[in-house]
């Protein structure tokens, strides 16, 4: 009788157990549906539906694993991210090894070259929480074969494990060793360009401050930076409130995601989302590089309004003024720093939040004398380069954003 009730009571949490797996992943499949935006002007725009759908049910399930404690949600988002391993490249050599104790993936075409080779070093995104040399290998391979170069694509220390600034000093050890060795890897010191998508692309623009103060380093050829977040000081440019429930990158997610990195908590997300971090001084002092006055009118339809700034916290400024120091936000260095810079491919989507901060970088780049590649892509999404090779979820301009940065580098 006893274990006949017991097989009973198992029995009954199981299906209890089911049942509440099946509506939460019904709640996510609705909630998501109802506030997930995909304008008529992407390409595809079903086909990215279903992807943000499968993501956003891995994503719910990592929640509950860690509200389990079973394991931290971004365990699963970095596992997520990875994907599945590319083919090994029968035309490059591929080693894993350290630059100054950093892990990097250096790709080597296996082709003869009469003379060294140009570089590009990669720093991948994935808000410093996330991404890895495994998630970036396919758009690293891709470069590498099109283009004869050999690239070094950085692994660095990932938040909250390893809290900010770790990332940034990585990046930067890792770097410096390879302008610095560069004829050991067969390239020429002066061919090395920097590259970093999302929030590499930020790393790109604040390694790029410090490798100025460095004398005895070679600098960098060109900058590549696509849709690179760059500033925390407005996150209610036109950008942020026509593509806030756009996916792969909504607002709200990369609000949350950005004070994890920094602080390792999440308190105060809504109320940044409402400025309410920005002093009005500071506000005052920078309007003349961050505001919706320096985007083109072109940008400043669906559906934008001027924005009125939520009230003042003083707290949330004391906690997170590190996003105010250039190197966080690297819109914010002065035009001195900014007119050393060298020649830059600036790629940006129209329908990203991070849209303007490309917008606005441009202009401070033309502003200050330096030669800009821009390529909007009027179809583009936060994350779309990343997808390249990964049938069938590749996007039409997954290829062509990715054949606009080799024809760049080419020319180095």
């Amino acid at each position: 009788m006893e274990t006949i009730l017991g097989q009973t009571l198992w029995m009954l949490v199981f299906y209890f157990c089911i049942s509440i797996t099946l509506l939460f992943l019904g709640w996510i499949l609705y909630f998501n549906n109802i506030s997930m935006h995909i304008p008529p002007g992407i390409s595809q725009g079903r086909k990215l539906r279903l992807l943000y759908l499968f993501v956003r049910i891995v994503l719910g399930l990592a929640k509950i694993l860690d509200k389990l404690g079973i394991c931290h949600e971004f365990v699963i988002w970095r596992l997520l991210m990875n994907g599945m391993s590319s083919r090994k490249p029968s035309d490059l050599i591929v080693k894993e090894m350290l630059f100054d104790r950093v892990p990097v993936m250096v790709c080597f075409p296996k082709r003869a070259s009469p003379e060294n080779r140009r570089g590009l070093v990669w720093i991948h995104g994935g808000a410093g929480l996330f991404g890895s040399l495994r998630s970036h290998e396919r758009v690293c391979h891709f470069i590498a074969r099109q283009s004869d170069t050999v690239i070094a694509c950085i692994g660095y220390p990932l938040a909250p494990e390893h809290p900010y600034p770790a990332q940034q000093l990585s990046c930067y050890t890792a770097v410096s060793h390879f302008l610095k060795n560069a004829q050991d890897y067969g390239v020429d010191p002066k061919r090395i360009v920097l590259a970093g998508d999302s929030s590499g692309g930020t790393l790109v623009a604040s390694i790029a401050q410090q490798l100025l103060m460095t004398k005895d380093l070679p600098q960098p050829r060109a900058h590549i930076l696509i849709y690179p977040f760059l500033q925390c000081l407005d996150v209610n440019l036109p950008s942020y409130q026509q593509n806030q429930s756009i996916p792969l990158l909504v607002k709200k997610e990369a609000v949350r995601l950005a004070i994890v990195y920094l602080s390792g908590t999440e308190a105060g997300v809504n109320e940044i989302m409402a400025n309410a971090h920005v002093p009005q001084e500071l506000m005052a002092k920078y309007q003349k590089w961050i505001s919706a006055e320096h985007i083109p009118e072109e940008f400043k339809g669906r559906g934008y309004v001027p924005f009125v700034p939520g009230p003042f916290s003083e707290d949330l400024f004391q906690k997170y003024k590190t996003v105010f120091d250039p190197i966080f936000s690297p819109l914010l260095a002065e035009d001195a720093v900014i007119q050393q810079f060298p020649e830059t491919f600036l790629l940006t989507c129209e329908y990203d939040i991070f849209r303007d901060d490309g917008l606005l970088y441009k202009k401070r780049l033309e502003d200050n004398g330096v030669p800009v590649t821009w390529l909007h892509l009027k179809d583009g999404f936060h994350g779309i380069t990343s997808l390249i090779d990964m049938w069938p979820i590749q996007f039409p301009s997954t290829r062509k954003s990715l054949n606009s940065i080799i024809q760049f580098l080419e020319r180095f």
